[in-house]
């Protein structure tokens, strides 16, 4: 595989990421029905989170392995947004900057790339092997 197409996946991962920080913001901003709207922000994001695996796997071909990486890539991108807004809006409230957000900045992409990791493994492992059939 040629270079250009071995770097499709930085793109993506960032298209991605920034569609999980849209999403996590703009379904937090109507303040009526607040489980729908929350609902409707997790269907959004498995929709994001299985088009990118779907792209990794048949457009890129990328192997299991990095097809879950890449996608991991992009949740992480995502949480390391949300905090970052997170942290931004705390600070606009007059607050000062607490140690906690420092660590929201390492935990979240962290707490939530680990599990993208691996479900997107097990996904494009089975994929893979539905391909191969």
């Amino acid at each position: 595989m040629n270079a250009s197409v071995r770097r499709g996946w930085v793109p993506a991962a960032l298209l991605v990421g920034v569609a999980y920080f849209i999403i996590g913001r703009g379904f937090t901003l109507p303040a009526n029905h607040v489980q729908a709207w929350r609902l409707a922000a997790w269907l959004f994001s498995c929709a994001a989170y299985g088009a990118h695996i779907w792209y990794e796997h048949f457009r890129l071909r990328e192997a299991p392995r990095s097809t879950a990486l890449h996608a991991a890539v992009a949740v992480a991108i995502g949480a390391i947004g949300l905090a970052l807004a997170g942290m931004i809006h705390s600070l606009s409230t007059g607050a000062a900057l607490r140690p906690a957000w420092l660590l929201a900045l390492v935990l979240w992409p962290a707490i939530t790339a680990v599990p993208a990791f691996l479900v997107a493994f097990a996904v494009a492992a089975v994929l893979g092997r539905r391909h191969s059939i």
